[in-house]
């Protein structure tokens, strides 16, 4: 069904919107692929923050036209699926992991920080760990240092109780 002009508007103005909030941009071919299966992909993006959606080439070059995802202009042929996260390695993942278990999804490339990615850049991209578990392994490397010495200082007060009784 085509989209007339005002429609055309809408989308081109959703999108953007989501773009002017993305760090990343996944762009992948999903030519073969059932609807069942993409309909679980939709949910697990959406569970994970993760926008993505089915729109002609035309109509996305226009919504990152003068952003920095403009490099995935050139990416932008066939059958795609765009997905956008605010979230760096988010996208990338959700996508990835997918591609993993369906061979019919095949990974175009995307953009990151202005950069354009292929699709080994989006592996990469999607083995990288969330935030959350970066900040969390960070915290337990600054803790360990203090939780050694406290285990020194505790062995050594029981080394002199027992030393004194």
């Amino acid at each position: 069904m085509a989209l007339n002009l005002q429609e055309k508007q809408a989308v081109v103005a959703e999108v953007s919107a989501q773009v002017a909030l993305a760090q990343t941009i996944v762009v992948a071919e999903y030519r073969g692929i059932p609807v069942a299966d993409i309909t679980s992909l939709r949910a697990n993006a959406r569970k994970n923050g993760v926008y993505l959606h089915v729109l002609k080439n035309t109509l996305a070059r226009r919504a990152v036209q003068g952003t920095s995802f403009e490099v995935l202009a050139d990416k932008m042929v066939g059958p795609l699926m765009y997905s956008m996260s605010a979230d760096a390695v988010a996208a990338a993942k959700v996508v990835h992991e997918f591609a993993k278990t369906n061979d019919k999804l095949v990974i175009k490339g995307g953009a990151y920080n202005g950069k354009a990615l292929d699709a080994a850049a989006v592996a990469a991209l999607a083995s990288v760990p969330s935030k959350e578990v970066l900040l969390a392994q960070l915290l337990g490397v600054m803790k360990s240092p203090i939780t050694s010495m406290a285990i020194v200082l505790n062995a050594l007060s029981v080394q002199k109780a027992g030393a004194a009784a």
